[in-house]
């Protein structure tokens, strides 16, 4: 699924990257690598800002991204992703690893005009749908369904 995600968000080199929902920090450190590898200059670099709104599971992520040499491009914070991280907005791309019962507008508003989202959509216990949002130039959303999933529940004020 991390493989999945990583090509559907089309990421390059330089992109800014919010990640609702760090986990372990593993799908954090993929998308470093793409868009922040170590064999380009730190100054062509993008980062990853990553929101855990469980606060022990935020302390392992950075535990786990520091030990792993991803602290210079990877940014864990203990907040509701839900509502997204204003403070770095916008993002290039927003890569959301837990199901929302529907798309959170915080976070369709730190999008970047051209820029892309993946969320998966639906209930826990039934059907979940991973979307694909793709912001216009003009602001326009495009919403492309691709294909059913299964993740863990999204909490916080927008959350289930």
């Amino acid at each position: 699924m991390v493989s999945i995600m990583n090509e559907a968000l089309e990421l390059e080199i330089g992109h800014k990257v919010l990640e609702v929902g760090a986990g372990s920090g593993w799908h954090s450190a993929t998308l470093a690598e793409i868009i922040a590898p170590s064999s380009t200059p730190r100054s062509e670099w993008g980062c990853i800002f990553t929101l855990e709104i469980i606060k022990n599971l935020a302390e392992n992520s950075r535990k786990n991204i520091i030990n792993a040499g991803y602290a210079d491009r990877v940014k864990i914070i203990n907040a509701d992703g839900s509502k997204g991280y204003p403070e770095k907005a916008p993002y290039d791309r927003i890569l959301v690893t837990a199901a929302a019962p529907a798309v959170p507008q915080p976070l369709i508003g730190q999008l970047k005009t051209g820029g892309i989202m993946l969320i998966p959509v639906g209930n826990v216990s039934l059907f979940q749908t991973l979307i694909k949002i793709s912001k216009g130039i003009d602001g326009k959303i495009n919403k492309e369904n691709l294909g059913g999933v299964a993740f863990v529940p999204l909490t916080g004020k927008f959350g289930q």
